[in-house]
């Protein structure tokens, strides 16, 4: 897989583990928890105390990190890579965007390129997440020769089957489809001796702790174990203390996500909810916005009346297959698409730095999820904007 720049696209059927009919009840938000000014915190400038061409790290990764631009560690980069280099087991608390994919794919690679027997399973909570990580850890390993495995939900079983019968030794996927790989028995982690669960917390809050402990249940005995989360609850904890060995502890998390955001509330009546939607996309300073609605059918219905109203907009959900999301995100990404509209589910992993403004069209399931939502904007030093539509 990190010998070139092919692999396996989404294709075909979608296999989803979700159904728009199975909608929990949603838990009451009182509406002045919408409602709370930007308050950033000013963070001084890093001086990282290591450098990535000082790193003992194979020569080829210091080539590609350098061809990439990669010269100063983020924080949890500056943390993490030494002792995961050092074989400790890490648990990392940093937010969406500190750099955490490259925190744990340079020691994961370097270990692979040294230790020939070693393999490595890499779980995240969605299937862009899974492509993200995947595509970083192809560009950081470029040339060493490594096989490797994209198992996510969404595409045809043939191409993951195929990728599998080499034995790949880097598999990246989440953890229904891993799950459904080792039921069927094409898959074997057995002599997997590096785990990463990346976004723990996420995991877990979409339901998939029986899997992830299946999965981790699966795995070598003696194993380095890397686990990253924006919280460190006890579900995580619990986690953590069954499977791994005296890790090290590593926290950037300087200020929580909805700080840098700026959120108020949209009080309608009946009918006027959608005009008041066209109103919040046509004001000057909304330039690139996500919208979240609940089901399937009402994201894509949102989505084509704000299309016809002249909107460069478009829907992800877990209805449509991986290569439709995929498409669909990169226009977002690339600003061809203006307006995306989502179900909590499909926006999961979204990483768009850009992002002005995150709405919620429709309350979400719970403050957890509130929180999360908004942390699609606000990034990169700049202040977001959420807004939050509540009925008179």
């Amino acid at each position: 897989m990190y010998q070139n720049q092919s692999y396996h696209s989404a294709r075909h059927s979608y296999n989803s583990r979700s159904n728009k009919s199975r909608q929990p009840k949603k838990a009451y938000i009182h509406p002045s928890k919408f409602i709370q000014k930007a308050n950033p915190v000013s963070e001084a400038a890093y001086v990282p105390t290591n450098n990535f061409k000082d790193l003992a790290v194979n020569p080829l990764i210091k080539r590609n990190l350098s061809i990439i631009g990669f010269y100063s560690p983020s924080p949890i980069q500056d943390e993490a890579i030494p002792h995961g280099l050092a074989g400790k087991d890490i648990v990392g608390i940093a937010n969406t965007g500190t750099g955490k994919t490259a925190a744990f794919a340079i020691p994961v690679l370097h270990r692979l390129i040294s230790e020939p027997t070693s393999k490595a399973i890499i779980l995240a909570p969605t299937r862009e997440l899974a492509e993200q990580i995947e595509q970083q850890c192809r560009t950081i390993g470029k040339g060493s020769g490594l096989d490797g495995a994209l198992l996510i939900g969404g595409c045809s079983m043939g191409p993951q089957l195929k990728d599998l019968s080499y034995n790949p030794r880097i598999i990246i996927g989440t953890p229904g489809r891993v799950k459904d790989h080792l039921e069927r028995k094409s898959l074997k982690i057995a002599d997997c001796n590096i785990v990463v669960l990346d976004e723990v917390d996420r995991m877990l809050d979409m339901g998939f702790i029986h899997d992830i402990t299946h999965i981790l249940k699966h795995t070598s005995l003696q194993k380095q174990s890397f686990y990253f989360s924006a919280t460190l609850d006890s579900r995580v904890k619990s986690i953590i203390e069954t499977f791994s060995h005296e890790p090290i502890h590593i926290s950037v998390k300087l200020s929580e996500t909805c700080d840098s955001v700026d959120q108020n509330i949209v009080q309608y009546k009946g009918n006027n909810k959608i005009n008041m939607l066209h109103d919040i996309l046509i004001q000057e300073g909304t330039s690139k916005a996500i919208v979240f609605d609940d089901t399937h059918h009402s994201v894509e219905k949102l989505s084509k009346e704000l299309a016809a109203r002249g909107f460069s907009a478009d829907s992800i959900h877990g209805g449509k297959s991986q290569s439709q999301r995929q498409r669909v995100l990169k226009k977002f990404k690339n600003s061809e698409v203006k307006v995306l509209v989502a179900t909590d589910v499909a926006a999961r992993g979204l990483d768009v730095a850009d992002i002005t403004h995150v709405i919620n069209y429709s309350l979400p399931q719970s403050y957890d999820d509130y929180v999360h939502r908004i942390g699609r904007t606000g990034r990169a030093g700049k202040i977001g904007y959420a807004l939050t539509f509540v009925e008179q």
